[in-house]
């Protein structure tokens, strides 16, 4: 399963209509604010993305999608693959990012909660178009935009919603998340190890080097933002180091 080639996926992050980078997920920290996601993500695949992450941060702290008009209006405007998450708890909210061309809908919250969810929404829609996302602080994942925390590790989490039906893993490593820090390695190895499923990082990818340890881990993408909000890194040369 884990043929896929690796990736460099840009992060737009939605907040208030607008596309933002917070740290640590916190509101009210934005790094960067900007007026048109739209115009992003179209900036992203000129640069050479052929997939986009968009996050509906409010959605994911609300548990509703307050953003989703925006999500709409990027999938009208590109034609790259997309993957969507935030505040998506219902079946309809599954069965409408699906409907509209979303190629992997992320489920988190939901899914720590109710494995179930996850085996329902795969049956029905197939297992390709369902991500679970696992944040993890600490060594353990949590929900609720990072508000609470769980008692499980990603590890084992992600071997029981691989068995009920998900069809990749989104993990965040919220220790390094937005810091431009740099990444710990050693989490997503650890996921990566333990499930047959294509794991997408995230959380702290900051330079060149930080692409290649997460790439040596397994993992089958890596996801960034800060990085290439704040001209840390190029898309093309993110994407450079990840084919090299």
């Amino acid at each position: 399963m884990r043929a896929m080639k690796f990736e460099v996926i840009p992060a737009v992050d939605l907040r208030g209509g607008r596309c933002v980078q917070l740290v640590q997920g916190i509101p009210g920290t934005e790094l960067v604010s900007l007026d048109d996601p739209i115009a992003e993500a179209l900036r992203w695949i000129d640069e050479g993305a052929q997939t986009l992450h968009l996050i509906d941060l409010d959605g994911a702290i609300e548990g509703e999608r307050i953003n989703a008009q925006v999500v709409e209006r990027i999938l009208d405007a590109t034609d790259v693959r997309v993957e969507v998450g935030g505040g998506i708890r219902t079946s309809q909210d599954v069965e409408a990012l699906v409907g509209v061309g979303v190629d992997r809908v992320i489920i988190g919250t939901a899914a720590v909660n109710d494995p179930g969810f996850v085996r329902e929404m795969s049956d029905l829609h197939g297992k390709e178009h369902i991500m679970v996302s696992l944040d993890a602080r600490n060594g353990m994942v949590t929900t609720h935009g990072w508000a609470k925390t769980s008692r499980f590790a990603p590890p084992e989490l992600g071997r029981q919603l691989e068995m009920v039906g998900a069809g990749s893993i989104l993990f965040t490593n919220i220790d390094t998340e937005g810091l431009l820090r740099g990444v710990d390695p050693e989490p997503t190895r650890e996921l990566v190890e333990a499930v047959s499923i294509p794991v997408v990082a995230a959380g702290g990818i900051t330079t060149v080097d930080d692409i290649k340890i997460i790439k040596e881990t397994g993992a089958g993408a890596v996801v960034i933002g800060s990085a290439l909000y704040t001209g840390r890194l190029t898309l093309p040369e993110a994407i450079a180091a990840a084919h090299g």
